[in-house]
């Protein structure tokens, strides 16, 4: 190693474990900071397993360290002393690990054995996931709600989740709340998740996925029971009918068939679309577009302008809308409340 670069080596490495060391525990994403009961069964796993795989990082580089300088070469230097054919050595050191790895073997099999059960029971929420390029349909079974990219559960309740795709592979990760569990095209994968308070929990398609993969997060908003209840009770009903005096929105309405619209996207009692979200309930929803813009004129203005411009891949058609016409659609969403 060139003279430089062996005193560059040190500082780099104390570098690297303090900026470790103040990593930011409130991170949206954070893997470590499980606020789930299943998220914490992973955590718990994880963990002992890290400090297992950190003591063997330890002596086996140790070892290393020692070797490299107790027997380093020196110019009237013998033969080592070879080792090979002692029993009890080649015992340690093919039991010891053959030991360790089982035991973590238990632990973990243990574990996917608890997360891979599909719970039962009347209080159990069940939540049909389907990935699509690049955005996550939600639908709720004997509720009558169909949503997309904010998947809305209520606290302390199990959510059992059977996920499916549409085109190709995906990959649900809510890190809070579970781990990672990918979304296959022709069978049926499961996750349950559980949060232990209100808010929204962040995460995203953890499986390359296409162009826009790092555009398809995962959201997911915890309301207290009674609040959820009430979010499903609106979901389930029908949108609003435009203001026959909202000429604005009533242009819209038209402009949302006449330019296809109608085609792609499920409005309940006026539109039977099925490729893209079902935008029944829009203004409901805080972020569109799989969760990459907030929802508010500005945004639909940019995205209603040329979607695919916004969103790479996106097979949401640019319509080259006028202004004016982008104007009266905004107006007929408005609506969908």
């Amino acid at each position: 190693m060139p003279t430089n670069w062996r005193k560059l080596a040190l500082p780099a490495l104390a570098l690297t474990f303090l900026l470790a060391g103040c990593a930011n525990s409130s991170l949206p994403q954070d893997a470590l900071d499980p606020e789930g009961p299943f998220a914490r069964k992973v955590h718990n796993l994880a963990m002992p397993v890290f400090g297992i795989a950190g003591i063997v990082f330890v002596i086996v580089e140790g070892l290393i360290v020692y070797s490299v300088i107790r027997f380093r070469r020196r110019s009237d230097d013998e033969s080592p002393l070879q080792v090979h054919g002692n029993a009890k050595a080649e015992l340690a050191w093919t039991i010891a690990p053959a030991l360790t790895l089982a035991l973590v073997g238990i632990f973990t099999v243990g574990t996917i054995i608890q997360l891979d059960r599909v719970p039962k029971g009347a209080d159990v929420l069940k939540v049909n996931v389907t990935g699509h390029q690049w955005w996550w349909e939600y639908e709720y079974p004997g509720k009558q709600v169909v949503t997309a990219n904010e998947l809305h559960i209520p606290t302390g309740v199990d959510v059992a989740l059977t996920l499916r795709s549409k085109d190709v592979i995906h990959s649900f990760w809510p890190p809070k709340l579970a781990g990672k569990i990918d979304v296959i095209p022709n069978r049926e994968n499961h996750m349950t998740i559980n949060a232990d308070k209100p808010g929204t929990y962040y995460g995203q398609c953890a499986e390359f996925c296409g162009i826009s993969h790092a555009n398809m997060r995962v959201r997911v908003v915890a309301h207290e029971p009674a609040e959820f209840a009430a979010w499903v009770k609106s979901n389930a009903a029908g949108p609003a009918t435009p203001d026959a005096a909202d000429t604005e929105a009533v242009a819209g309405q038209a402009l949302f068939r006449a330019k296809g619209c109608a085609s792609c996207h499920a409005v309940k009692g006026f539109a039977a679309g099925a490729v893209g979200p079902d935008l029944t309930h829009l203004r409901q929803r805080e972020v569109f577009a799989g969760a990459i813009f907030d929802l508010n004129e500005k945004n639909l203005r940019r995205w209603l302008r040329n979607p695919p411009g916004e969103k790479p891949g996106s097979i949401m058609p640019n319509l080259n809308l006028t202004e004016e016409e982008i104007t009266s659609l905004i107006a007929y969403l408005d609506t969908l409340k």
